[in-house]
């Protein structure tokens, strides 16, 4: 038994319209003494030359600090104990080494720090990501690489958003993931062809099945035949290899049953699916090579990459592609001996480069196909060293605090620096490039009612700008310079996503979007405080629809409080996504 669909949809996703509005104007330029203009001075691109030796060696986290003084600056983590820099330390409070540690602490309480002192546990431990076996593994156009034998299944988003309110974010929000281009075809109302589980057969069995609601790649579906009923209701993942457009049994042979539960319902089959589908719509034919040429990526292993260091966030490091899961890469610093010394990011991501980048902005150094950033015209009204402004913070990605442009380097980029918590030799800016989203004019957060962090041992409380420019004789950099465009991204307040924990780039965890500014979402992680939250932009290559993980291998951090609620069944290895070096 076969039938064809009358119509399919075929559209594809358009391109999204823009619109802009910071709601802002030049208004704190007013208390500009003379600004020096500062150009992109010529610098070495080779290593940075080495502190005087007078000045304390610290160690953190297994990686080698200088400080000016050896008293200030310091702290001690709760968790392990360990002594370094405060400013290396993690959150606003910096109570914890890294966040691992505030996440243990969080989770066990002060008798976890308490065993970890007397077991001399040393304060963080090198792992590796528990590559699973990634859906479409059977496809023959797909070369997988994965080495470890874990169940793709392990946190159940079927039951975690079940048929409720929970929405999770269309997988048209996510330009930069598999099919994320091509997703217009999919909606509620498709019909298609899926495996028969609700048959006593020998044979492998398919029916046609309605998509009842979609969360990312995941929808959830009914068989033909079960009407109103949604007891046998069921979660897959669309990309899966046995998801198929009616029609496909018929062109392959393949054996159409309804499920046996119903089968006494209907006297003729046929005639009921003619009259169903007639008018209705499918997935396009092609839809399983779409799917299999978007899970191509250009990046292979041993591939060299320039990328920022994670110890010196001022500069970068070359670096090789030592892992590819579904366009993130693992990169092992060129110079770690063990290939222990990784960082985790997007192929998409800000924060990596082809080789030879920084040498050609001027950009500090330690010795294919990249993101294109847009070209900005900097001839006329520019960035200047000292300007003030608002921005995230990369060391507590929840905040967004008061900075200052340290330095103007070539092709629009700039080094920003945090005020008052900057280390004296300035190894704690960040480069950003001037259309970065990270990066606000003076007054953002006060016009769209976010907390802003004031400079730390700022007493002239509660901070207003027009003050502190005035007794700093600084200058806001003009509003007109910022990037103010924002996509109709498709994201909503509440929506569930799978999203990278920026403070630990290996881990991808539930999330949900808690508030949206323009095109700044604010990231909530399940199950923790929200002190967690991160700011992100909505074009982020760090933010994935549900079933993400699922569909290319990358384990999945589930909610902290749940226990094996949304577990699958059968899945009872340890929630931890790492495992210990």
């Amino acid at each position: 038994m076969c039938f064809v669909v009358l119509k399919t949809n075929a559209s594809v996703c358009a391109s999204p319209k823009r619109r802009d509005s910071f709601g802002m104007f030049d208004g704190y330029d007013s208390y500009s003494e003379d600004s020096s203009s500062s150009s992109s001075s010529e610098e070495s691109d080779e290593e940075v030359s080495s502190l005087p030796s007078t000045l304390p060696i610290i160690k953190t986290n297994g990686q080698v600090y200088t400080y000016p003084d050896g008293k200030t600056g310091m702290a001690t983590c709760e968790m392990c104990g360990m002594v370094g820099v405060r400013d290396a330390f993690y959150s606003k409070t910096k109570r914890f080494c890294s966040v691992s540690c505030s996440r243990s602490y969080s989770s066990n309480s002060k008798k976890a720090s308490i065993l970890a002192r007397l077991q001399g546990k040393p304060p963080t431990k090198k792992a590796k990501v528990l590559q699973k076996q990634p859906m479409m593994v059977k496809c023959s156009l797909l070369k997988s690489t994965f080495h470890l034998a874990v169940p793709v299944e392990g946190f159940d988003w079927g039951n975690y958003i079940g048929n409720g309110e929970m929405v999770g974010a269309p997988v048209s929000c996510f330009k930069h993931v598999p099919m994320g281009m091509s997703w217009g075809d999919i909606a509620e109302g498709v019909r298609i062809e899926v495996p028969n589980s609700d048959s006593s057969l020998p044979m492998k069995v398919y029916w046609v099945a309605n998509i009842i609601k979609l969360a990312g790649f995941k929808a959830l579906l009914r068989y033909e035949g079960f009407e109103s009923d949604a007891g046998q209701d069921f979660w897959c993942n669309l990309c899966n290899a046995d998801i198929h457009p009616v029609g496909w049994c018929a062109s392959g042979c393949k054996p159409l049953v309804p499920p046996e539960s119903i089968q006494h319902k209907v006297s003729n089959w046929k005639a009921f699916l003619v009259k169903r589908l007639t008018g209705s719509k499918t997935l396009p034919i092609d839809f399983a090579v779409k799917v299999q040429q978007s899970m191509q990526f250009p990046f292979k292993k041993l591939m060299r990459v320039e990328v920022v260091d994670k110890t010196h966030l001022c500069r970068t490091r070359v670096a090789l592609v030592e892992q590819v899961i579904g366009g993130r890469l693992r990169l092992v610093y060129e110079e770690s001996e063990d290939g222990s010394d990784d960082f985790w990011c997007h192929m998409f991501s800000p924060l990596i480069h082809n080789i030879g980048w920084s040498r050609s902005i001027g950009h500090r150094f330690k010795c294919f196909v990249f993101p294109q950033v847009k070209d900005v015209d900097q001839s006329g009204e520019w960035f200047k060293e000292g300007m003030k402004l608002e921005a995230i913070d990369p060391l507590n990605l929840s905040a967004i605090c008061v900075a200052t442009v340290r330095k103007v380097l070539a092709d629009g980029y700039l080094m920003i620096g945090i005020d008052g918590s900057e280390a004296a030799d300035g190894s704690d800016w960040f480069c950003y490039h001037s259309t970065s989203p990270s990066i606000f004019p003076v007054g953002f957060c006060e016009i769209n009612s976010i907390e802003l962090t004031p400079p730390r041992g700022y007493t002239n409380l509660p901070f207003k700008w027009f003050d502190y420019l005035k007794e700093r004789s600084s200058v806001a950099a003009p509003v007109k310079l910022f990037n103010k465009e924002v996509p109709n991204h498709g994201f909503r307040p509440g929506m569930k996503l799978e999203a990278v924990d920026l403070m630990e780039p290996r881990l991808v965890c539930v999330a949900t979007i808690t508030r949206i500014v323009h095109r700044l979402l604010r990231i909530h992680f399940d199950g923790w405080e929200d002190e967690y939250d991160q700011w992100v932009d909505c074009e982020s290559p760090d933010l994935y629809p549900v079933g993400w993980c699922q569909l290319t291998g990358y384990q999945l951090q589930p909610p902290a409080y749940q226990g094996e609620r949304f577990f699958v069944s059968f899945f009872r290895q340890p929630r931890t996504t790492y495992l210990k070096a």
